[in-house]
């Protein structure tokens, strides 16, 4: 009996291109934050099926597919809330970012945001929350993280729990303020991710900082 090919078995090749971009996906997170990472690993999943899946008519649609899990979109919306959130904050040291992975950043630094050892807001901090949460208002789709930061000084025994409760702080004000916390996750990275050197107080003030992320989740196709 003459035996008919499987279309959808792997060739040696297509294994091959699959476990390389599976090992780049890999390497290239070593260097990243957790947010970055994540998004990172969505795109290698999608590129990893596409390469296994190879040169069927559905290789590209499943590939993208698959990675669309893990990442987002800048629409008009985020563009939008990027220049409005750039008027609210300018003169008081918060900067607006998109980052590369499509996420809206607002960076608050120490400041205007929380006292040293506190996890109060302060004045200074309420009026650019004020803005943040009338921008969210009948949006449902945005996600928001928000994400407390300390410098090195001190133990993680302190540090770990102080900056998930600045971010928790943030959360309820925004919460009184109508924003569903039901949207809302909250983390605290201690001292883990310094955007500057903490052996100097000018560095040490920046890392001490909430950073505060919106995105638009990639539809599914």
């Amino acid at each position: 009996m003459q035996q008919t090919s499987n279309r959808n078995a792997l060739s040696p090749h297509r294994w091959g291109a699959a476990a390389l971009v599976g090992a780049l996906v890999l390497a290239g997170c070593a260097d990243m934050t957790e947010t970055q990472r994540h998004t990172a690993i969505g795109a290698g999943i999608g590129a990893l099926a596409g390469a296994a899946i190879g040169d069927s008519k559905g290789a590209a649609a499943v590939g993208a597919g698959i990675g669309a899990l893990g990442g987002y979109v800048w629409s008009t919306q985020m563009q939008q809330k990027k220049a409005a959130m750039e008027q609210a904050t300018a003169g008081t040291g918060a900067t607006v970012t998109r980052t590369a992975d499509n996420q809206l950043k607002l960076n608050i630094p120490s400041d205007i945001s929380f006292g040293t050892g506190s996890a109060a807001i302060q004045p200074r901090l309420r009026p650019i929350l004020d803005q943040f949460a009338q921008g969210l208002a009948g949006q449902p789709s945005i996600e928001v993280r928000i994400i407390g930061h300390t410098d090195s000084t001190g133990s993680d025994a302190v540090n770990n729990p102080l900056s998930i409760n600045r971010a928790a702080a943030v959360r309820d004000y925004l919460v009184t303020r109508g924003v569903d916390p039901g949207r809302i996750i909250i983390d605290g990275r201690g001292s883990r991710e310094p955007i500057a050197d903490n052996s100097t107080e000018a560095g040490r003030a920046k890392n001490r900082r909430v950073e505060i992320f919106l995105a638009e989740r990639a539809p599914q196709r």
